[in-house]
């Protein structure tokens, strides 16, 4: 009995500092700095350390507070679905007030990084950011389905980050590049949505394919991909991308929107399954195609 209580003891320290990374979602942190850095290679200027170190960092924080934060108010929820039930709230492997903490600690980290590190704009990026997916996009989920929308502002905002941190400003380029990832992102929700209906109607999430119709959901996923990859052949005749960019960037959106056509006959779930799962290969390509272009 004694050496299961020792041996318990020593693999919770483990087991927590795993469930308090996972409130911070390493998926999509890591994508998340992928894309500032993209947008970052791309912006016209010299990149030191002294800009993409606190980038980084403040970026990591800020996206992290969000992700915890979103796990702390949507804690209940997530027992209704398979994909969010094992998470560290849900599962019961942690008290809600850790969330809570760890959430506002790296808020209180992110925002004087970003804003007195690397620029005033920046910073404020990183706040619209964070109000838009903890106080907006989180509590609309449950109530319309142009959430789904709203959402993609927070997940495109490190691209402009990215941009801002090198330039100080706003302009086409880092339009086109949050563009990008903004319109990239509602379809890839659609896809996800199509082929768990059933989770997200249990837990009152209000998507297309619940409060509309399978159909209407693919002829979405077929409009946005087809501005978001024009979008992203944009950044050649603006000159803030070269050709190795724009070959690779027309040959994936020439196959991601293929298949996005091939859903409107016969787009069932295993088709946006693989749309979803094809949307994690594609962009993730394309913004490392814009950090080796922009080296």
């Amino acid at each position: 009995m004694s050496d299961l209580v020792a041996k318990e003891a020593e693999t919770f320290p483990d087991l927590a500092l795993r469930d308090v990374i996972a409130l911070a979602k390493p998926g999509i942190l890591i994508f998340s700095l992928l894309t500032a850095a993209g947008a970052m290679s791309l912006a016209p200027g010299t990149i030191e350390p002294s800009i993409w170190v606190p980038l980084f960092l403040g970026t990591g924080a800020i996206v992290a507070s969000a992700n915890s934060l979103n796990m702390y108010l949507e804690r209940e929820i997530d027992c209704l679905m398979s994909r969010t039930r094992t998470r560290p709230l849900p599962a019961g492997r942690m008290q809600p007030i850790v969330a809570l903490v760890f959430g506002l600690v790296m808020l209180a980290i992110a925002m004087p990084i970003l804003t007195f590190a690397v620029n005033p704009l920046t910073g404020l990026c990183g706040a619209v950011a964070f109000v838009s997916y903890v106080m907006i996009y989180t509590p609309l989920k449950q109530r319309t389905t142009i959430a789904t929308i709203i959402g993609s502002l927070p997940g495109a905002m490190p691209a402009l980050m990215g941009w801002t941190a090198v330039t100080g400003r706003i302009d086409a380029g880092g339009l086109v590049i949050f563009g990008v990832l903004f319109f990239w992102q509602i379809p890839h929700f659609h896809a996800i949505t199509l082929f768990r209906a059933k989770e997200y109607s249990r837990a009152g999430f209000k998507v297309l394919p619940v409060e509309g119709n399978a159909a209407m959901t693919r002829v979405a996923i077929v409009l946005y991909s087809a501005i978001q990859i024009q979008l992203s052949l944009m950044l050649y005749p603006l000159g803030v991308a070269g050709m190795v960019y724009t070959v690779v960037a027309a040959v994936l959106g020439i196959s991601y929107f293929g298949y996005a056509l091939v859903g409107l006959r016969r787009g069932g779930p295993k088709w946006a399954k693989k749309f979803f799962l094809f949307s994690l290969v594609y962009i993730p390509v394309l913004f490392i195609v814009m950090v080796l272009d922009g080296v």
